[in-house]
C-alpha cells in the first residue's frame, strides 16, 4: 500500500536508537524526509548513517535536549513545516510511591507531559494551515493498565493522553490527527532494563528475566521495534485521516479490557 507520505516531513524525537528509529525508518522507507533527534553525537550520527543506506531518504540528525526550550527550539528550527511530529521521550524509572521526591515528579512531568505537549504547540498552527498533519505520542500500555511502580510514567503520560484527546476534535477537520501508540513488551534497551530489575528483584537468570518477559503476553513473544514503526508509519499515512484521538495498544494482546 502506498501511503500517500512521498515528499512529506517529520520531525522524530527521541530517535537515535529504540522505538524511535524504528517509527525514523518506516516513515523514511515510505518516502518522508525525517529530523531525528538524540543526546548522543556519535549514536544519532550512526543512526542517520543506517536509516540513510537502508531507505535512500534524506535525513538531518539534531542533537537536542527536548526537555529543554532550547532542544526543542533546535528541532523545530530544522523542520519548521514539519507534517508529522512523533513524540518520544525517555521513560522515568519504576519505583514506589514513597521513595518519589518532589524533583522526580517534577522531571517525569517536563520529560513525559511538558516537551512532547510544546513540540505539539509548535508545530499545529502550520498543520492546520497546510491542511495536513500527523501526531503520534508515544505513551504507554500503562495508561490503560496502571501499575503502582509505573505511578510517574502512567500519570503523565495520562495527561499527555487527554490533552491530545482535546485537542484532536478542534482540529480534525483541518486533516490534522493526534493518536498515540501503547506498547508493551517491545524488544529494545527498556526492556532489557526491566529484564535486568527483574533480575535483580528475583534473583533469577537474563534467560528467565527474558522468558517470563514473553510469557506475560498472550502472544508469547515479545513485539518488534519494525511492527512498532509500521504501525506509526500508517497512523501519519493520507488513509489514516479519519483515525484520530486514539489509543492502539502494540502488546501481544496482554490488555484484558474491552475499550
Amino acid at each position: 500500500m502506498d501511503l500517500g507520505l512521498k515528499g512529506r516531513k517529520a520531525i522524530v524525537c527521541g530517535s537515535s536508537r529504540g522505538l524511535g528509529k524504528a517509527c525514523a525508518t518506516a516513515l523514511a522507507r515510505e518516502g518522508c524526509s525525517v529530523v531525528i533527534n538524540g543526546l548522543d553525537a556519535e549514536r544519532l550520527a550512526r543512526a542517520a548513517d543506517e536509516i540513510r543506506t537502508l531507505t535512500g531518504a534524506a535525513v538531518t540528525p539534531v542533537r537536542a535536549d527536548i526537555n529543554s526550550e532550547a532542544g526543542r527550539a533546535a528541532l523545530i528550527a530544522a523542520c519548521p513545516d514539519a507534517d508529522i511530529l512523533f513524540n518520544n521521550n525517555a521513560g522515568p524509572p519504576p519505583g514506589k510511591l514513597e521513595d518519589w521526591d518532589h524533583d522526580q515528579w517534577l522531571r517525569a512531568v517536563e520529560a513525559n507531559m511538558l516537551a512532547p505537549i510544546f513540540m505539539i504547540k509548535a508545530v499545529l498552527p502550520g498543520m492546520r494551515t497546510r491542511k495536513f498533519g500527523r501526531i503520534v505520542n508515544i505513551t504507554s500500555a500503562m495508561v490503560k493498565s496502571p501499575r503502582s511502580h509505573m505511578g510517574l510514567s502512567t500519570s503523565c503520560r495520562t495527561a499527555l493522553t487527554a490533552l491530545s484527546k482535546a485537542i484532536s476534535r478542534d482540529v480534525a477537520a483541518e486533516n490534522v490527527t493526534l493518536n498515540n501508540l501503547l506498547p508493551e513488551r517491545i524488544d529494545t534497551d527498556r526492556q532489557k532494563f526491566m529484564a535486568e530489575r527483574m533480575m535483580k528483584l528475583d534473583n533469577i537468570t537474563r534467560e528467565e528475566a527474558r522468558r517470563r518477559q514473553a510469557e506475560s503476553l498472550p502472544a508469547k513473544r515479545l513485539g518488534t521495534p519494525e511492527e512498532f514503526g509500521d504501525a506509526c508509519a500508517y497512523l501519519c499515512s493520507a488513509q489514516a485521516g479519519f483515525i484520530t484521538g486514539q489509543n492502539l495498544q502494540l502488546d501481544g494482546g496482554a490488555y484484558p479490557g474491552l475499550i
